[in-house]
């Protein structure tokens, strides 16, 4: 979509090579957060299947965790706790 609407440079996607005159630009925030370079560019097929496995983890609940790959534990553990204080943050 970036490419077709000659967006790419604007938000500085992460295939693109790094310029050095750019400078320093914030193109994504939330929260706490913030990005200099677009995140769509960094999200694999491995990190699209954590989240639909953390996503499946919350509908259905826990299972023991000592049958499930460590790596999938810990994106649970960080998704959980960043969900939890990303509605903290609304709370306030």
């Amino acid at each position: 979509m970036c490419r077709r609407s000659g967006l790419e440079k604007k938000r500085r996607c992460g295939w693109l090579p790094v310029d050095a005159d750019a400078g320093s630009i914030t193109v994504w925030a939330r929260g706490r957060v913030s990005l200099e370079s677009c995140p769509t560019s960094f999200i694999t097929a491995e990190s699209i299947a954590l989240l639909e496995e953390f996503h499946t983890w919350k509908l259905f609940g826990a299972s023991n965790v000592y049958d499930l790959a460590a790596r999938l534990v810990d994106a649970i553990f960080i998704l959980e706790n960043e969900l939890r204080m990303e509605g903290n943050d609304g709370q306030k």
